[in-house]
């Protein structure tokens, strides 16, 4: 049995992609970030980072969604949601993920707290257009492989495009936003019927609409 310490709608909601599409035995413990539970004592002995997601597997807590969704596909090798060592497709999937996380969602980051960025409150205008430009490029690439692709990886689904979707749906209010790109667009709207993006977006409230075309 696993315990994901989650949030609705946050960094957690990959790893609770992963837990559902295994159909793997969780229990969902909501951390309440309006009531900045992430910050307590019980909270930081588990995490000593104070953010969402933990996940508590074996007595074990380990903290950061990609270190999560890693060992998740890695435990449980059967349900091929990472490539095999000695497949060349493995350096891709490190590759795509370490992107998604390093560059895609760091600057999703910045945009949606700049004031952690800046020590001057007016730079804050500048600050969330350049970052709008920066996420655009960064759809941009995804969008690129996506041509082709029926996932990022090729044709069979990966851990990578279950937090790829996690960071569309946080992009969706970008002025360039991830249904702007045709292929990224038809990506996701193929995404939206996975079954296990529905049942789960239900879980958390996410409205799946707008990646209906």
């Amino acid at each position: 049995m696993y315990q994901l310490y989650y949030y609705p709608n946050n960094a957690s909601l990959a790893p609770h992609l992963l837990l559902h599409h295994m159909k793997l035995p969780y229990d969902l413990l909501l951390v309440d970030k309006k009531e900045k539970v992430q910050k307590s004592a019980d909270y930081l002995k588990l995490n000593p980072a104070g953010r969402i997601p933990t996940l508590v597997a074996n007595g074990q807590a380990i903290f950061e969604s990609p270190a999560i969704c890693i060992h998740l596909c890695e435990s449980h090798p059967e349900h091929k949601l990472i490539p095999e060592i000695g497949s060349p497709l493995r350096p891709l999937f490190f590759q795509w993920l370490t992107y998604l996380n390093n560059t895609l969602q760091a600057e999703l980051m910045v945009r949606y707290y700049p004031h952690r960025h800046t020590n001057d409150v007016s730079t804050i205008p500048n600050l969330l257009s350049a970052q709008d430009e920066r996420i655009a490029e960064a759809l941009s690439i995804i969008n690129d492989q996506l041509d082709g692709n029926e996932y990022l990886l090729g044709a069979n689904i990966s851990a990578c495009d279950y937090f790829l979707f996690m960071l569309a749906e946080w992009s969706l209010p970008i002025e360039k936003n991830p249904m702007t790109f045709t292929h990224l667009a038809d990506y996701l709207q193929r995404l939206s019927t996975n079954p296990t993006i529905k049942a789960v977006s239900e879980l958390e409230d996410i409205d799946l609409s707008p990646f209906i075309k």
